[in-house]
Parts: C-alpha cells; structure tokens; sequence
C-alpha cells in the first residue's frame, strides 16, 4: 500500500457484508502488473445507506469505478444513467464506471465469467438442463448467461415470487419455452447446478439444495467465494459430484474487468 500517492486513482467494492469479497486480492495485482497507478478497497454498504454511499463515492474526482456484490446489484443500477447489454437485460449490476461528463454506465459481468469458468475447466452448459437457486442480481446474470451460451433448459428457483416472475418474464421474452420457476429447488434431471445465493457465506447457513438429488456425472456450482470450499461443494464432493467453487468466476472477470475500466489502454 505504500505506492499510494496524491495521483492514485479509486475503485471501490462495495457490499454487505464484505469481509468475504476476493476482488480486492486479484484485482490490485492485475492493476500493478498492468502499471496502473490505481488501487481497488472494500467498502461496507448496508442496504439502507446505498444512496448515501453511492452519491458520495460518485462525488469523488478521483474515483472512476465502482465493482458491486451482495445485496445491491439490483438496486445499483439506478444509480447509472446507462445500462450495458447485460445489466438492461437482467436488471442487475456488478460494475459501474465514470464516462464522459461524468454519466455513469452499469453492467453486468458475472454471467460472462460464470460461463467462461465453465467451459475453462470442461463443464459446457450448452445442451445441458441447469437448476440454478437465486433470482437475485447474480443469479439473474447466470440465467441470462447460461441460456445465451445454449444451456436447453433452465430451472430457477427463488422464494421471492415477485423477483422470480420478474425475472422469468425478461428471460421467456428472450428464450422463449427453455427456462420455468418454483419456489422449490428443482435439481434431479439437472446436468449442472447452481447456487446463486448468499447461503454458504455463514457456517449455520442451510444447504441451497440437496446435492445427493443430483444423477451421476452432475456438476455442482457455487457463487460464493468464501469459504472456497461451501458446505455445498463438501457434501457434493463427498458424494462424488464435480464441483466449481466461486472463486473461478471472479477469475474469469478480470479481462472483462480490463476491458470495461479500459485498464489496458
């Protein structure tokens, strides 16, 4: 942290809770490796001070980007006076940077390193049936992301039906007859499932699903990146399932990231 001077920009990481957040760790190497002269912090969001926070930060004149994980991702496109493909499609954020003028532009990149995840370690959705538990804003980016990449049918489930159904509608508008919903995780003809929920962050946190429903040769998926290794991904593993921790899809983020903050220019 001593390379900090008065010309270093921002990024911040903003969350709650956010003691669990891993972008930090890749990140701040990527912006060094890349002779960046930028640093990227958590910062602790509760829900009921978002606009505060949010307004603030974007105050800042040598702040140019904002990386959002759970609960805002939602929420946090409102605060963008331009949504990119992914975040106008599910209605969710994980990335806002400062444009000209100081407009401030949203989207969504956790669809993208989920699938590239995916694929980099030989599991390919497409073709596949995939159970994915949590209509929130990272599970609506898995969603749309896994029907773009060919998965043949989508299960989601969450027990908010008002955010399901709002997600349901955005994604059969666009896949017509390929993803359905419940309020009950849906996993035994699945070829892959998903956690997209917080539950696995907090040692009393229940199973999202019951691995062991899964047939043979199932791979067993979880968004959450600490603990690398989720009493999910235990139990899958202990019953013989594949499993892909969380920490992959922030991995395949980082060239989007590059790209998005034009890290690399």
């Amino acid at each position: 942290m001593g390379r900090i001077t008065g010309t270093t920009r921002l990024l911040a990481v903003l969350g709650d809770p956010v003691e669990q957040v891993r972008a930090p760790a890749l990140v701040n190497p990527l912006l060094e490796r890349l002779g960046r002269d930028a640093v990227l912090v958590p910062v602790h969001v509760r829900p009921p001070d978002l606009a505060a926070v949010v307004g603030g930060l974007q105050r800042i004149g040598n702040l140019d980007g904002l990386l959002v994980t759970v609960p805002h991702k939602i929420e946090v496109c409102r605060f963008a006076a331009e949504l990119g493909p992914a975040a106008a499609l599910t209605g969710s954020a994980n990335a806002l940077r400062r444009g000209p003028g100081g407009r401030w532009h949203a989207d969504n990149f956790d669809g993208v390193g989920f699938v590239r995840g995916l694929r980099a370690r030989g599991h390919e959705p497409r073709g596949r049936r995939v159970a994915l538990v949590g209509a929130g804003g990272a599970g609506a980016a898995l969603a749309a992301a896994l029907l773009e990449a060919g998965a043949a049918h989508l299960a989601v489930c969450d027990t908010d039906a008002g955010r399901l159904d709002a997600l349901l509608g955005r994604l059969a508008a666009r896949w017509p007859g390929r993803v359905t919903g419940s309020a009950a995780p849906r996993v035994a003809d699945a070829g892959i499932a998903v956690n997209a929920t917080p539950l696995g962050l907090r040692p009393a946190d229940p199973l999202p699903f019951d691995p062991a429903l899964l047939p043979p040769g199932g791979v067993v998926a979880d968004i959450v990146m600490k603990p690398a290794e989720t009493p999910l991904l235990r139990a899958a593993a202990a019953l013989g399932r594949a499993v892909h921790p969380g920490l992959h899809t922030l991995e395949h983020q980082l060239e989007c990231y590059t790209a998005y903050f034009g890290l690399g220019d």
